[in-house]
């Protein structure tokens, strides 16, 4: 059995604590945590009855650790899976994977010369609603898929996030912070992309903070706020893909996928569930989808679980460096889309990850 150590304990840590332990624990042994503020590190270990390591570099150290799950903010993943892999450890990342593609290429460099693992969220692909998804294309439903649609739209973190400063700085935006489950989830339906276009901007310099910790206080934007793109896949389908932070309502789906013989409604892809729903040609309505069994409720935690289980077991795991590098480098096509005014086409190859039934 693989054990696990956290680095970071901040907003996502609860819901990795608690499945770690609970619904996953008869799989992987979750020994320890740190953080950069001790008093954190503490608690947790309190709570969770986990080893408490005060610096990083003393989990590194440790040979009760096999895996390092890095739930640090996005600007600290490559630094921290960095030392990870070079301490010889497999590392699991929160997204982004990190947040330049340099980055990530010698991530995954370091890795294989360690003989180490890297894997990397989102793991809502695995879920019962998008696996889902993933049989009803595969069995032909909705026969061809051509075109699909997705979007991520909200009026910004700022509102209910305790630290929302980071979601407008660089490796932030709707597009780094949101994107990843979007894109992972288009690309185990549909497959690698093979060039994208875009349009990205700024759309407020200044956004005023609301939530109960700073309300008032200003944040400046460097990232862009509104995403408008579209993501040719190589099989074939085109989608369009808009994430915003500048929008405070709307009625578009999550997913929709449209294929040569009707259309598949997609759940939203920060989440393990459904509903699913298939309206094929000449319906008048909707049919919603019975739901595998596995993993409908919250589930994070379940990427690390199915990695550790493919050390284990000598097998390629699904949620894999190359999908999380190939989301990342997808990202940044776009926003170099926007900048260039021509296509662009991603460097990063992956194939469409195997179904988890």
């Amino acid at each position: 059995m693989q054990r696990i150590g956290i680095v970071g304990i901040g907003n996502i840590s609860k819901i990795y604590l608690d499945n770690l332990t609970g619904m996953f624990g008869a799989r992987v042994k979750l020994t320890s945590v740190t953080d950069i503020f001790f008093e954190r590190t503490e608690k947790a270990a309190a709570d969770y009855q986990l080893r408490a390591f005060k610096t990083l570099d003393e989990m590194l150290g440790s040979s009760d650790v096999d895996i390092i799950l890095n739930i640090t903010p996005p600007n600290t993943h490559f630094e921290t899976a960095l030392a990870a892999v070079k301490a010889g450890k497999h590392v699991y990342n929160e997204k982004p994977l990190c947040t330049k593609r340099e980055q990530a290429v010698l991530l995954l460099k370091t890795a294989n010369e360690k003989n180490v693992r890297v894997g990397g969220a989102p793991d809502t692909f695995l879920g019962a609603g998008l696996q889902t998804c993933r049989k009803v294309i595969d069995e032909g439903m909705i026969g061809r898929p051509v075109a699909a649609t997705a979007f991520m739209m909200s009026h910004g973190p700022e509102h209910w996030h305790p630290s929302p400063h980071f979601f407008y700085q660089d490796g932030g935006g709707p597009m780094f912070d949101m994107g990843p489950y979007y894109i992972t989830a288009l690309v185990s339906l549909l497959g690698q992309v093979e060039r994208v276009c875009g349009s990205a901007k700024i759309s407020t310099a200044e956004r005023t903070i609301t939530n109960q910790y700073q309300n008032g206080e200003l944040i400046n934007v460097k990232i862009p706020t509104h995403i408008a793109s579209v993501l040719d896949f190589a099989q074939g389908a085109a989608a369009t893909l808009i994430t915003s932070f500048d929008v405070y309502s709307h009625s578009m789906p999550y997913i929709e996928i449209y294929g040569t013989e009707g259309t598949l409604n997609v759940p939203d892809p920060n989440t393990f569930g459904g509903p699913v729903k298939v309206r094929r040609l000449r319906e008048e309505n909707w049919t919603e989808i019975p739901l595998l069994e596995k993993f409908r409720e919250n589930s994070r935690g379940l990427g690390i679980t199915e990695m550790a289980e493919a050390i284990e077991e000598d097998r390629p795991h699904r949620a894999c460096a190359e999908l999380a590098f190939h989301a990342l480098d997808i990202m940044h096509c776009i926003h170099e889309a926007s900048a260039y005014g021509k296509y662009v086409k991603p460097e990063s190859r992956c194939e469409r990850p195997q179904a988890f039934a």
